[in-house]
């Protein structure tokens, strides 16, 4: 193992970047860039490395003809063959491109002098390892300078009716991504003239090798708002574009009429939105017609894309006497939108103050002056009784902290407790009338530093250091079904590497003076994977002190009829885990869901209302409006407690949600549809979750169904295995857990 500052100083000495990539129809070749002042017999030992993006599969290709370019850096190659790889590269839905360095001793012991402070140990540990012994690290792929335009390199599968395509991320990385076969509509070009008179200028690109090959395909362009309603439509003129077609010629595909033109007017479009107070977006989409086997075809419409940042503007017109801004941007996600807006000059200096502290915000300068502020603001004295409570990142008022927080709201007056709130999530807070302070906000900055409790139930940042008299008490929010942290033979998450992950969970553990536990089997568990060797207070979770003092039909009542729930109809809960290979890149996940809703209404909505509570890294993506009346999607309720309560059954599958919900000694079932996956490859198991789930594990939503029935035909008696799992499980819950906590930790 080499250190975090040993492995950045190595990407540093090797700097890898894509200069071209090219493409045939039997193989990629990259061409990569390396530091003038790399060793060249380390670039010969290295590879290309393609990656799914879930980590259980990979290809290889060796680097070779290195040699120094025009500009004295190293230039090498690497080719991959499609041949053996095509069929495998469709069977998952993402790829990361990696150049794995090879590190031996002597290239340790090279990093280790050149660093400006010396990891000790870990250059100890070079000199006792063997001579011959090496480890691989893998540095992601990045784009030199502009990024090359990749999709005229796509590849069609026939046999799925599938496209891979080759592109450059957001950080300029090279990835490859599975998709079904759609037009690509990309914008080159983009101005508003002073007489509202909009250019366009682009091209589209379809992996079929003679579809834009002729000046009769027709293309036209679509304005359409949030809803995808047409607003208005036109025609584009067809320009030649022989650049595209002697770029993909490798590939026998000729895109000679791939171009499109067009001047658009600008001021009818205003008109009809002349009457707006807000903002409004519409969106452009391009439509495709070709012939296919002698008759027109119409393909789906798409977004038109923009790959540069397309700002043309704010241009002021004066519509029924009131001023409104035009301009055509590229959103968040690429797409080219046309947005008109109320004009105040007022609120035009706001928005710019407003951009400009934002870009301020992000800057790599403020927000490591912030964190400086940090440490440095911590060893200001403490004020002794200030708790400060925080669950899942300031996005709910829920769990642990929660508990905790109620318990010494009525029972400890001489502390003053303040909440930490997400800036996005603050009327929660003040809705329950809440002290709270914005997170990362100056104020949150001046508490947070001279607290004399942190309270809460997942990881904090590692550059808030700790005060030294600071008492940081970590609630945990589960009892371990899946590995946890170092106990995980491989992580999949976005942005971090396993050895990483377990490297600064290590350090976060260190911080951590207590722990709580909700059971012997837990302790045992969270000592070893936690690497955590201070107080563990085993004394049951205080979350669950509410199943047992409000489990009344008076509570229940009046619980669903706050928000909306029928008296009725028998309530089922579903509350799936995150599946950590559900993620498109850092910081963005993504939502299957795997349940067959429609389904379940029609064989159970007589009976039953299903409410939904998803994790809370992909709450954001659930959409029900279709089946209003049936499914409800309470994810973003503020604590997920109250659901256990108003339920009569439990489906989920390996969340850990089914310890707690346990102790209301009401069924559960398990829709387990990709156990062997999430077992084997994902996160495994601590016991023989199979045989001692104290519920029947179902497959399919038929499955489900047929095993919600039979539970009602018992009378919604609870399985076989309930007891003993009870026992282990939930023999130290009674509604006294806060209490316990309290006492121990708050002197």
């Amino acid at each position: 193992m080499i250190s975090e500052q040993a492995e950045k100083q190595i990407k540093k000495m090797m700097k890898p970047m894509i200069t071209h990539f090219g493409a045939s129809l039997n193989e990629w070749t990259l061409t990569i860039r390396f530091d003038p002042m790399a060793n060249e017999k380390y670039i010969k030992r290295m590879e290309v490395r393609l990656c799914d993006r879930f980590g259980d599969e990979s290809f290889s290709a060796p680097i070779r003809s290195v040699e120094r370019d025009e500009n004295d850096y190293w230039s090498a190659q690497a080719v991959l063959a499609l041949e053996p790889i095509q069929q495998s590269l469709f069977e998952r839905d993402y790829w990361d491109f990696f150049i794995r360095v090879s590190i031996d001793q002597s290239l340790l012991e090279q990093v280790y002098a050149e660093l400006d402070e010396v990891d000790a140990d870990a250059a100890a540990n070079v000199h006792e390892s063997a001579p011959d012994e090496t480890v691989a690290l893998d540095i992601r792929l990045r784009a030199a300078g502009q990024r090359q335009s990749l999709d005229v390199f796509s590849i069609y599968n026939e046999e799925n009716d599938q496209m891979l395509i080759p592109y450059y991320t957001n950080r300029k990385r090279l990835s490859l991504r599975v998709d079904e076969v759609h037009v690509m509509s990309r914008i080159d070009r983009v101005a508003i003239s002073r007489n509202f008179m909009l250019t366009l200028e682009g091209h589209v690109v379809f992996p079929f090798s003679d579809v834009l090959s002729r000046p009769d395909i027709q293309k036209k362009i679509l304005l359409v708002d949030a809803d995808e309603k047409i607003i208005a439509e036109w025609r584009a003129e067809n320009v030649e574009r022989p650049d595209l077609t002697e770029e993909a010629k490798s590939l026998g595909r000729n895109y000679d009429w791939a171009g499109f033109s067009i001047v658009l007017d600008l001021k009818p479009i205003a008109t009809q939105f002349a009457d707006v107070e807000a903002p409004t977006s519409l969106y452009f989409r391009m439509e495709l017609t070709h012939k296919k086997n002698g008759m027109l075809f119409t393909e789906h419409p798409v977004r038109i894309l923009a790959r540069r940042k397309v700002i043309t503007g704010r241009h002021i017109i004066k519509l029924n006497g009131l001023k409104k801004s035009l301009i055509v941007k590229r959103n968040r996600n690429h797409s080219l939108v046309f947005q008109i807006a109320p004009y105040m000059i007022r609120d035009a200096v706001k928005r710019k103050v407003r951009r400009s502290v934002g870009r301020i915000r992000k800057s790599k300068a403020f927000i490591a002056v912030y964190h400086r502020l940090f440490q440095t603001l911590s060893h200001l004295p403490q004020k002794k009784n200030l708790v400060m409570f925080e669950s899942f990142f300031g996005r709910q008022y829920s769990c642990n902290p929660r508990a905790i927080y109620e318990y010494m709201r009525d029972h400890c007056p001489e502390y003053q407790l303040v909440w930490i709130a997400n800036a996005n999530y603050i009327d929660l807070f003040e809705q329950y009338q809440l002290p709270y302070v914005k997170r990362f906000s100056l104020k949150w900055l001046m508490l947070m530093t001279r607290a004399n409790y942190w309270v809460t139930n997942v990881r904090l940042p590692l550059w808030m250091s700790k005060p030294k008299d600071t008492i940081y008490l970590q609630t945990w929010h589960g009892t371990p079904l899946k590995r946890l942290a170092l106990d995980m033979e491989e992580v999949h998450m976005p942005g971090i590497n396993t050895e990483k992950y377990k490297r600064d969970f290590l350090a976060e553990t260190a911080r951590w003076n207590y722990l709580i536990s909700p059971n012997a089997y837990s302790s045992e568990i969270f000592a070893r994977a936690f690497g955590f060797e201070n107080e563990m207070i085993e004394s049951g979770y205080p979350r669950n002190d509410f199943l047992y003092q409000s489990n009344d039909k008076e509570t229940i009542d009046a619980i669903k009829d706050r928000i909306g729930l029928p008296k009725d109809k028998k309530v089922i809960l579903y509350a799936p885990t995150w599946r950590d290979n559900q993620f498109y890149g850092k910081g963005r996940y993504r939502f299957e869901l795997a349940l067959d809703l429609q389904r379940m209404r029609e064989s159970l909505g007589e009976d039953y209302v299903l409410i939904m509570r998803m994790h809370y890294l992909i709450a954001d993506h659930l959409d029900l409006s279709e089946f209003e009346g049936f499914a409800y999607d309470f994810s973003h309720h503020e604590d997920i407690r109250e659901l256990y309560l108003i339920s009569d059954l439990l489906i989920t599958d390996y969340s850990s949600v089914f310890f707690d919900y346990a102790n209301l000694k009401r069924p559960m079932l398990f829709f387990t549809y990709d156990i062997e996956d999430y077992r084997d490859h994902l996160r495994g198991f601590y016991f023989d979750f199979e045989k001692k789930a104290p519920g029947p594990l179902v497959l399919t939503t038929d499955e489900l169904i047929q095993a919600v029935k039979k539970i009602a035909e018992s009378g919604f008696a609870v399985s076989d295995h309930f007891d003993e799992f009870y026992q282990k499980f939930c023999s130290l819950e009674s509604g006294h857990s806060a209490e316990k906590v309290v006492k121990r930790v708050f002197k």
